[in-house]
């Protein structure tokens, strides 16, 4: 059967009616309300400095979604990283996954865009250098030993829910984040449904003796339910560019595309791209069963400041004309 997610940015820019406190709380409720209305899970990302609201904070928002469910699987993809002191990431991710009993799965990335990394004090050129330096101290912190970093004497406690480590896939869209999960023996979530990158990390782990475990995005589309989709195009198709333009503005020329690369400049080539989808519950039905038996449904109640009512109103549709037609 398709699998039901939801994707949650957790933001209010200026264009939007709802505050960041109102999306928050709003969230929450839907996180709630997804695990009794057949969602399996929900993720939730990281930027920083971006002018309207973007989470900045995901390990939080990921124990606050926790805390107000009990089966729901939570994916944090991707964190960043470079942008924290690797100990005390390892201690927020211990009590993480002792919160979630192992529901809160991370993604590890390596960020890309340059302001961040100065934002942080982090040199651009050595984000790879750090990233591998970051990771090693996670790994070795979770294992509970004492070991020397940096003339630092560290020792984590408690130990992690999760035997032996929180939940930890990695990130990246490029050969160096392939040969990277291979080395670690980590499983691996590229940015795209690239055949290649995923041939690369098999190659490299059967090279390395270590077992591959491949988690592509899938379609990277976004859904809405409507009755009628020109009026929600009306609605919301100002919040749904924002999100758009967004991501595109953040894309380096030097970036592999995600799954989920628009290059619209306006709603009405938006809408003809197909990649963010406003569609009749038939036609929702449609679509959903033809990702086929192992394809997820992605749902983005509220991308780009979506105000909260008009989320509610098109999952409420969901639930009620979409759902129960796709376990039929």
């Amino acid at each position: 059967m398709t699998t039901l997610q939801l994707r949650f940015d957790v933001r209010a820019p200026a264009n939007a009616p709802s505050s960041l406190a109102e999306i928050v709380g709003a969230t929450l409720d839907v996180a709630e309300w997804a695990e009794t209305h057949g969602f399996s899970g929900c993720s939730v990302s990281e930027h920083h400095g971006t002018g309207d609201g973007y989470l900045a904070s995901p390990v939080p928002m990921a124990c606050a979604i926790a805390a107000r469910t009990r089966r729901l699987r939570i994916s944090i993809a991707a964190l960043l990283v470079p942008m924290y002191d690797p100990v005390k990431l390892a201690e927020d991710l211990v009590m993480a996954d002792q919160i979630s009993r192992g529901r809160i799965v991370t993604t590890a990335g390596i960020g890309y865009r340059r302001e961040e990394f100065e934002m942080f004090g982090v040199p651009f050129a050595d984000r790879g250098k750090v990233f591998d330096e970051f990771l090693e101290v996670l790994r070795r912190a979770w294992s509970g030993e004492r070991f020397e970093w940096r003339g630092r004497t560290i020792r984590v406690t408690p130990g992690p829910y999760s035997d032996p480590t929180p939940p930890l896939l990695m990130g990246g869209q490029s050969r160096t984040a392939a040969r990277r999960a291979a080395r670690l023996g980590l499983p691996y979530q590229p940015a795209n449904n690239d055949d290649d990158i995923g041939a690369f990390y098999r190659a490299e782990c059967a090279a390395r003796g270590t077992t591959p475990a491949l988690y592509p995005p899938g379609s990277g589309e976004m859904v809405w339910v409507a009755q009628d989709p020109d009026r929600e195009w009306d609605r919301i198709g100002r919040y749904l560019l924002h999100d758009a333009l967004t991501y595109a503005g953040w894309q380096p020329p030097w970036q592999q595309g995600s799954a989920m690369q628009s290059r619209a400049h306006d709603e009405a080539t938006l809408r003809a791209e197909g990649l963010y989808k406003i569609l009749t519950p038939e036609d929702c039905v449609a679509y959903a069963k033809g990702l086929g038996e192992q394809g997820s449904l992605l749902l983005y109640p509220f991308c780009g400041g979506t105000p909260p009512d008009l989320a509610w109103e098109a999952l409420e549709l969901f639930d009620r004309a979409v759902r129960p037609e796709l376990g039929r």
